[in-house]
């Protein structure tokens, strides 16, 4: 190619796990990574490109082992190809989640996790990468604050906000989550559900999907406790209750951090991170006041 970089149709030409010859088409939608569609005599594929991002602690070698992973233990299509800065794998032609769809099949959702939460220790290989979220939300403030955020003034109070509810959180069992469970990443083939993107995975209490999930999807109350009695499979009691509630608000933090720290060092096309941080820290003002409204402070 000489002294030209290649474009990304360029790189996907190139791959060695082609048969016949491709058609490339765009995949719209995520806020971190290029991703496209690919035909070719074998059948249709996602080319998936992304970078390590340090700041987000993403690393792709995790990511692909991971993937590998949740597709030996039954959840996510097969990967057809890694290297560095690329993942292929099939492409289901299933329906994307919206947040209603969610809510309409909470049951389904939560037995997914369920088995997700269970198996995938099973399956996991290396180092265990853990992700608690308050450790990622004192880390993005340290990022942050080095970075010269615009929100460093906001920060001292995001970090105490972040420990009241790290307060709030019931001792539950260490299992291996998703931790990302955005709608767009729960596929459904119309038999069964599927899970995609796993950058954040890693070992963690299963509260995190369980906030993240009821969040994302814009649960009512009602709708957060038939899915926690669905994946607890027995009613929650308060404490679980009270931990779900504050999990959300760290949720929502996490995000609106996610998406400082994005400001500073992503540029993904067509994505506006200062309009989605302030976005996050909207809804993150209403669940940290229903939380308050229905729990009080947690002092100690």
């Amino acid at each position: 190619m000489g002294g030209q970089s290649m474009t990304a149709e360029d790189r996907i030409r190139a791959l060695p796990c082609w048969i016949g010859s491709i058609e490339i088409a765009p995949l719209p939608g995520g806020l971190s990574n290029a991703n496209y569609v690919v035909k070719d005599a074998a059948g249709k594929h996602v080319v998936r490109f992304g970078q390590d991002y340090p700041f987000h602690h993403v690393f792709r070698e995790r990511e692909v082992m991971t993937a590998r992973a949740a597709h030996a233990a039954g959840f996510a299509p097969a990967v057809r190809h890694a290297e560095p800065g690329i993942l292929v794998t099939e492409f289901l032609g299933a329906k994307t989640y919206l947040a209603e769809d969610v809510r309409a099949n909470l049951g389904r959702v939560a037995a997914l996790m369920r088995g997700f939460h269970r198996e995938m220790p099973n399956h996991v290989s290396g180092a265990g990468f853990m992700f608690w979220v308050f450790h990622v939300i004192r880390d993005y403030a340290r990022t942050l604050e080095e970075g010269g955020s615009r929100k460093r003034s906001d920060l001292p109070r995001l970090l105490t906000l972040a420990d009241e509810l790290e307060r709030a959180q019931k001792l539950l069992p260490i299992v291996f989550g998703h931790n990302d469970l955005l709608p767009a990443n729960i596929l459904d083939d119309g038999n069964r559900l599927w899970l995609i993107d796993f950058e954040y995975a890693g070992f963690n209490t299963a509260m995190f999907d369980l906030a993240g999930v009821a969040s994302n999807a814009g649960m009512s109350d009602e709708e957060s406790f038939a899915f926690l009695t669905a994946y607890f499979m027995k009613e929650p009691d308060e404490a679980i209750r009270r931990s779900h509630a504050a999990m959300q608000c760290a949720s929502l933090l996490r995000e609106a951090m996610w998406s400082m720290v994005s400001e500073l060092y992503l540029d993904a096309p067509g994505i506006d991170y200062v309009a989605y941080t302030e976005e996050n820290l909207t809804r993150l003002e209403g669940a940290l006041e229903n939380y308050r409204t229905k729990y009080g402070i947690q002092k100690s």
